[in-house]
């Protein structure tokens, strides 16, 4: 359940830094505001979980400071959220990429706030549109999300000489497969037989070792490579490119 700032109850929000002084100073900053209740604790699964469940919280607060890692915060993120998944998630940071965006979303966050950019009136209120269930973005972040609609699994599979196992072909009728279109659908999309289709599919089982679609899709899942979409000529959906 999350907890909602109301008049007798203020919102739980916690604040997690690895830099000490800085989490004193933004702890100090919001406590400022009636409407918080404001705890911080070290930047670390451990300590994160115990705050956690010795003060619950509505909103967390993950700063990924000049001293912290990206990779490792984006690992303690995504551990909070698998253990604490009723909390609303913000990672504050300095600056971002399209990694670090689709990896923290994938992770868990409900927004990314940039420090750099911004004041702490702002800052509240992305705690307190967050806390009410919406996503905090800016258009650029929110591109790199939007982006990821229009890819599709793919399949880059090589074998210990860096050569290629499958062709552009078959890794275009894998990705359909793996959205789940069937082989007259998938003959539709490519501008093919249905025989050519079955003909792909046979050749990729043999190469993958797999018998079934299934295993053809769980394979996708766990190997695929996903890539920007392009229009394949001849056909209408959008595919990657070859």
């Amino acid at each position: 359940m999350k907890l909602f700032a109301t008049a007798s109850l203020p919102l739980g929000v916690l604040v997690a830094d690895s830099n000490r002084i800085e989490a004193q100073l933004l702890t100090g900053a919001l406590r400022r505001h009636a409407e918080f209740r404001v705890t911080h604790c070290p930047l670390d699964t451990a300590s994160i979980a115990q705050a956690a469940n010795a003060r619950p919280a509505g909103v967390a607060l993950l700063s990924l400071n000049a001293t912290a890692n990206a990779q490792e915060t984006i690992g303690i993120l995504h551990r909070f959220h698998r253990s604490h998944p009723e909390v609303s998630k913000v990672l504050l940071v300095e600056s971002f990429d399209r990694e670090l965006v689709v990896s923290a979303f994938r992770s868990g966050v409900r927004g990314i706030f940039s420090l750099a950019d911004s004041n702490l009136r702002l800052l509240c209120k992305c705690i307190s549109r967050v806390a009410a269930g919406q996503i905090w973005a800016n258009t650029e972040q929110l591109n790199y999300i939007l982006d990821l609609v229009s890819e599709v699994p793919s399949l880059r599979v090589f074998n210990s000489q860096g050569a290629r196992l499958l062709t552009p072909r078959e890794e275009q009728v894998v990705a359909l497969v793996a959205e789940g279109l069937s082989n007259r659908q998938i003959a539709a999309e490519l501008n093919l037989s249905e025989h050519t289709i079955k003909k792909y599919l046979f050749r990729t089982f043999e190469k993958l070792g797999v018998s079934t679609r299934v295993e053809l899709v769980l394979y996708a899942v766990n190997n695929g490579d996903p890539r920007r979409a392009e229009c394949l000529s001849g056909g209408n959906r959008i595919l990657p490119s070859a």
